[in-house]
């Protein structure tokens, strides 16, 4: 099964694209993913810019990359999130706007319709991102938590995402929610209770990473199981938990790269994560599309790391059997 192997630019919006498609090129890679953020894939000019979009595949080209996906997580986040100032850090300028959380919510709305225009413009068929969450902070249900509550949350994400994916269906393109802490979805249940939030809309379905359902304590591969028509596009991240009986895996406040932490990301095959278990999981359900390393390993060199989790992911990436191991006694006694 010939998955290609690409790496997601979002780490690596300090460094110009021209710069980031060499070095992965050097690295290993077959592709790109491109972030919405830095210079790598502008929305707002990929649209008004009829040379845009050529001109970056013209520069993919050269290093002999492949896109297949774009993501835009960041704008994603501020769909359904209470706004606050940690936004404006994350969201272009003419998103954020005045900070009003109301104008905040609609912009970023319409940012992520724009966003499904600029991939069709592009050639792509993906877009990868967050939803953000109305109801996060309401994890821990005390004060007590009425249903009701979280009910309106999956309402908001039917309200706000519907007029988004309508524009996604009439462009072709489909939305990958990266189901992790903070999004309306997070675990298999709430992947669930999202797509029956939007009564299951083609456009809808997942960009799987197994880094952020494993340190939850949920198996990625009951993920894949649960959902094997929805995983549009897989992230090769790992994880590890380094519980001590000090810190739990709500980690303490404490910022990734802390020692003191219960849990943190890892390159890939150096953490905790079965990615060979992963791989026979998605050879099951025959995903065929990208396995995207995002790397983050706030312990390791970057450039090395993300040569070696180019190579690692290339040797986990094994395509299922043809026959099974046993049909030449089948055929001996035909």
């Amino acid at each position: 099964m010939a998955r290609p192997v690409t790496l997601f630019t979002g780490q690596w919006a300090d460094l110009p694209l021209a710069e980031m498609a060499r070095k992965a090129a050097e690295f290993g890679y077959e592709g790109l993913e491109l972030a919405c953020w830095g210079d790598h894939f502008e929305v707002d000019k990929a649209l008004a810019d009829d040379t845009y979009c050529r001109q970056k595949r013209d520069l993919l080209e050269q290093h002999n990359l492949q896109c297949l996906a774009i993501s835009n997580h960041l704008v994603g986040q501020a769909v359904l999130d209470i706004i606050d100032e940690r936004h404006k850090g994350i969201l272009p300028p003419y998103v954020w706007g005045n900070g009003d959380p109301a104008g905040v919510n609609k912009r970023a709305a319409d940012e992520l319709m724009n966003t499904a225009r600029a991939a069709q413009k592009f050639g792509v068929e993906i877009v990868n991102g967050f939803t953000g969450s109305s109801v996060w902070p309401l994890l821990y249900s005390f004060p007590p938590v009425p249903e009701k509550m979280i009910d309106a949350g999956f309402a908001l994400l039917a309200e706000r995402f519907n007029p988004i994916l309508d524009v996604f269906g009439e462009c072709g393109v489909k939305f990958a929610l990266e189901v992790h802490p903070t999004e309306i979805a997070f675990d298999v249940y709430t992947a669930q209770r999202a797509l029956e939030a939007l009564d299951y809309r083609e456009e809808f379905g997942f960009n799987f990473d197994p880094s952020h359902l494993y340190w939850q304590g949920v198996d990625p591969v009951e993920f894949i199981r649960a959902f094997p028509d929805r995983i549009f596009h897989v992230h090769v991240k790992d994880a590890v938990t380094t519980l001590n009986g000090k810190s739990g895996i709500l980690a303490s406040h404490l910022n990734f790269g802390d020692d003191r932490r219960g849990w943190d990301f890892r390159s890939p095959g150096r953490g905790q994560v079965n990615f060979e278990e992963i791989i026979r999981a998605l050879n099951k359900i025959n995903y065929d599309g990208p396995l995207s390393v995002e790397w983050e390993d706030t312990g390791m060199d970057r450039e090395f790391g993300a040569r070696e989790a180019c190579e690692f992911t290339k040797r986990t990436n094994f395509a299922p059997s043809s026959r099974a191991f046993d049909a030449a006694f089948e055929e001996g006694q035909a």
